[in-house]
């Protein structure tokens, strides 16, 4: 066993995802450095009850659990070895309990060099779950006609209101929670399954700031955070942008967070991944109105 893996019980036995377990989570990522959004141990703790995560190794792969009954699905395996054996495994695995046993999210650099036919596995896109990747410069920047929207925005806003950026410390944190209950209410969060686990996330990540060692910013009118956000570096070039609220009553509110957080504290990051658009269209139209540099492609695998 490589010693990355230390301390995760074999396959077929699982444990719980745990506070506990992010310096495995740190190694792991350190070895292989991620490409998709979901492979932050912030990412997966946040959600983990969403999820239901349970983690293993197989050989020298680690291994991550939804386990959701007839829903269970696997994260891709990440480590070294034959990934065609170790995924032919969990599908098996998965076959006796989920609907349509599959490995989501699986990145592109996984798929590519592999012959998956020779294990009866059968690869597709998954479009709504393609990770939006913009280069950070052009964010922080908003240069030429392309983003000309985007800096009329925030110059009304910055004309309309007087604020103040901060980056955030667990001082504010409750003024977050706040606006991210007032946020819900206003969604009807509770008739949303997706915006409920949403918000339990949010929570999960504030109150477990200083533990997880995320980055925030926010942004105070009248010295009162109506806007939030917060980051974490996914690999050595790359920051995923985990969460991003704002009250709506404030025209030109988001992009001016959005703007401000990577200049303050990312501006030494060559990509900003925005995570997916989940196949709503509303939330695409949103994505690509930044024009994203590229999209890291993820597949699903099942058995043919």
């Amino acid at each position: 066993m490589d010693e990355w893996l230390r301390g995760l019980p074999e396959f077929p036995q699982f444990k719980d995802l745990t506070l506990e377990d992010k310096p495995i989570f740190d190694r792991i990522f350190h070895h292989f450095p991620p490409q998709i959004s979901e492979f932050t141990f912030t990412n997966l703790f946040i959600w983990r009850y969403a999820y239901q995560i349970k983690i293993c190794r197989f050989q020298n792969f680690f291994c991550l659990l939804s386990e959701q009954g007839e829903h269970s699905f696997f994260f891709p395996p990440i480590g070294e070895g034959d990934v065609v054996e170790c995924c032919q495994r969990l599908l098996q695995f998965l076959g006796g309990k989920a609907m349509l046993p599959k490995i989501v999210r699986v990145p592109e650099a996984t798929v590519e060099p592999v012959d998956w036919k020779t294990g009866g596995i059968k690869v597709e896109l998954d479009r709504g779950q393609c990770d939006y990747v913009y280069l950070t410069k052009d964010l922080i920047e908003l240069k030429g006609r392309k983003y000309h929207r985007k800096r009329n925005h925030i110059k009304q806003f910055q004309e309309k209101y007087t604020y103040r950026y901060i980056s955030l410390t667990s001082e504010w944190i409750p003024q977050c929670l706040q606006l991210q209950t007032d946020w819900c209410d206003l969604r009807h969060c509770e008739a949303s399954p997706g915006l409920l686990n949403e918000s339990f996330a949010t929570k999960e990540a504030f109150t477990h700031f200083e533990e997880l060692g995320v980055k925030g910013g926010a942004i105070l009118i009248n010295e009162r955070v109506e806007a939030f956000t917060l980051g974490d570096p996914l690999n050595p070039e790359t920051v995923v942008i985990h969460i991003e609220k704002a009250n709506p009553a404030y025209e030109g509110l988001y992009p001016t967070i959005h703007q401000a957080f990577l200049e303050s504290q990312w501006p030494d990051y060559t990509y900003v991944n925005r995570e997916q658009d989940l196949g709503e269209e509303g939330l695409r139209k949103a994505k690509e109105s930044y024009f994203p540099h590229h999209l890291v492609n993820k597949y699903t695998l099942t058995f043919e």
